[in-house]
């Protein structure tokens, strides 16, 4: 059971279970966002990277928030908080503040609050600050980038577990937030098997291609045995 700001209770019949999550570890966005692709689905977001090196990628359930500038109504409670309390373990926050890298919307307070409920990580279509503080958290920031400005006075929390629009794709709470190195997708809930399925086919195509390259076959043989071209049709 998730809640948005009203408390009102939303369910989702869908949950990410350990199989599942561990399929996806193995494999990597790229994967993913040519699964997607393959079968005809918007999900592969664009400029969101992780905030240093050593960040983990991360999968689990969406838990949204949906920022909004300040003005003269005010904020109730600060940003954030309610999709903490709201998360449950191996959830994803995910925050949409249409790409704003001018005003920070999470910090290292709100990075320790999140690992201690078990919270994979945190997406972000905007910026976050308190970097340090983020990574003596040992908590995965993901981000258009880091800004010392604070959200305070600048912008504040509309409304939690609502969809929202994330990197160009539409975001619902409960949909399969990964990240990693590359980037970070989004998979619809509802067809999180079939995605699998299909990003599954195309990593081992591409490990075999990998294989015939290192065995010393040239890349024109390969592109010829594998249509690498049209392998999203195949």
């Amino acid at each position: 059971e998730i809640y948005n700001r009203k408390n009102e209770i939303m369910r989702t019949e869908f949950k990410l279970d350990s199989d599942k999550r561990n399929k996806f570890m193995k494999l990597s966005t790229t994967n993913i966002s040519d699964a997607l692709d393959a079968l005809g689905l918007k999900g592969s977001t664009f400029g969101i990277r992780p905030m240093w090196e050593s960040v983990d990628k991360v999968v689990g359930q969406a838990v949204t928030v949906k920022l909004i500038s300040a003005g003269l109504s005010k904020s109730r409670h600060h940003l954030g908080i309610n999709a903490i309390a709201a998360a449950s373990p191996g959830d994803v926050i995910l925050i949409d503040n249409s790409g704003r890298l001018d005003t920070s919307c999470w910090g290292g307070i709100l990075s320790h609050a999140a690992k201690m409920k078990g919270v994979s990580g945190v997406v972000i279509d905007g910026a976050c600050r308190d970097v340090d503080d983020c990574i003596d958290a040992e908590f995965s920031v993901y981000a258009r980038g880091s800004v010392v400005a604070t959200a305070r006075g600048r912008i504040m929390e509309d409304e939690t577990n609502v969809m929202v629009q994330f990197g160009g794709v539409q975001v619902r709470p409960g949909d399969i937030v990964f990240g990693d190195k590359s980037g970070v997708v989004i998979v619809p809930k509802e067809m999180s098997e079939q995605v699998l399925a299909k990003a599954q086919q195309l990593f081992e195509k591409e490990e075999n291609m990998v294989a015939d390259i290192k065995s010393g076959m040239s890349i024109i043989e390969v592109d010829k045995k594998y249509n690498y071209e049209k392998m999203l049709k195949s």
